[in-house]
């Protein structure tokens, strides 16, 4: 069945934002033996030669990091995704070993995953205790630039509506240490435990996010600001909005896909601000549900509009979602984001293109192998 997401000429009446505001995009991947296929604890042997300031260890050795610079066009984004996939993937080839982007190990306990070295590391082991196999999962994180924090604040309010179906568009994680976890999103299953995780509550106001974040801290549900982990958060130094929802994608397309709605969604938000309107009021309770029901089903099943409560098909819900980015998205990054939209309904989310993969033979080692091979090249023309 197809899918026609949008056609070219649906945004040319449509008010476009200039300049869109700026972006980039953090993605964070495994590191893989080939041989059995399970996730190994060997980052800073991988990185040891390592000059690109863009790359980097994550919290445990078996993660690697990619962040991009500010980035301004997609052409930009796009760039910087191919090219620093490829350095670690040649980094990793060096070892002996692969990159894998999937959201959570497909083959692995994340539990024996050695701790990188730091202070602020094995404080929060100290402090967290098994929580923090929590933290060896991989996301997608997509930073949008924003005026200042009283903004973002505001704009935070209104991107609470949207994280379900983008969960739903970036679910890449279906299987944990050999077994189908029977959610398109484990990562989000996971990382949620955590107690400043989930969905951000609805703020208004700068002082209230203050407040809410010195109340965590308070409590010890964090050790620092840096630990407000919120599918949308303001960066505690920078002038921007983290939407971090999303596992890392598949392919170099899917996260390119994943930045550019955020970022359409994110101007969208910001002149809405602008205008003086108000987020829609959406209850904790019912946002979490939502989200709930996003990662287990994934683009293949039905996603909650937190909003309506309406169950929409999760392909429809994430043309909703371009659709939604569209008065914020400059008319090139609507026809690309178009395009690559299309490409994945044909293909299947990543979380479907997994399961398809163990469906042939029952092997979890064919998942892993395909992932290395879409972590490398990205997605069937």
């Amino acid at each position: 069945m197809e899918h026609h997401s949008l056609a070219a000429h649906d945004h040319r009446s449509l008010p476009v934002p200039a300049p869109p505001p700026t972006f980039g995009i953090e993605e964070e991947f495994f590191l893989v033996d080939p041989r059995t296929r399970r996730i190994t604890s060997r980052a800073d042997e991988v990185l040891a030669d390592n000059r690109n300031p863009h790359l980097c260890g994550e919290f445990s050795q078996t993660q690697l990091e990619a962040s991009s610079p500010v980035c301004t066009t997609s052409t930009e984004a796009h760039e910087f995704l191919v090219s620093t996939r490829h350095a670690l993937a040649e980094a990793a080839d060096r070892s002996r070993l692969r990159i894998v982007a999937s959201g959570s190990s497909v083959l692995g306990d994340p539990a024996a995953a050695r701790l990188s070295d730091g202070a602020r590391y094995t404080a929060m082991a100290d402090h967290y205790g098994a929580l923090c196999d929590a933290h060896v999962v991989c996301g997608c994180h997509v930073h949008v630039g924003v005026p200042d924090r009283e903004s973002a604040v505001r704009v935070s309010d209104h991107m609470r509506r949207w994280l379900p179906s983008l969960t739903a568009l970036g679910a890449n994680s279906p299987f944990h240490d050999g077994r189908d976890t029977g959610h398109a999103s484990w990562r989000t299953i996971t990382w949620n435990r955590l107690p400043s995780a989930g969905p951000p509550p609805l703020l208004r106001t700068l002082e209230t996010h203050d407040r809410t974040v010195r109340a965590l801290a308070h409590s010890g549900a964090i050790l620092d600001p840096h630990m407000v982990y919120w599918g949308v958060r303001l960066s505690d130094h920078l002038p921007t909005l983290e939407i971090r929802v999303g596992d890392v994608a598949a392919t170099t397309e899917e996260a390119l896909l994943m930045a550019l709605i955020v970022r359409g969604l994110a101007a969208r938000a910001l002149s809405d601000v602008r205008l003086g309107r108000p987020a829609p009021e959406i209850s904790g309770a019912a946002l979490l549900a939502a989200l709930w029901r996003a990662a287990r089903d994934g683009l293949e099943g039905d996603v909650p509009d937190p909003l309506t409560g309406d169950l929409v098909p999760g392909h429809r819900a994430a043309d909703h979602l371009l659709r939604a980015a569209l008065p914020g998205s400059a008319p090139d990054d609507a026809d690309l984001a178009a395009v690559l939209l299309e490409r994945v309904h044909r293909a299947g989310s990543g979380a479907a293109r997994q399961r398809r993969a163990y469906d042939r033979r029952g092997s979890p080692a064919d998942v892993v192998d395909l992932l290395i091979a879409q972590t490398r090249e990205g997605l069937p023309a």
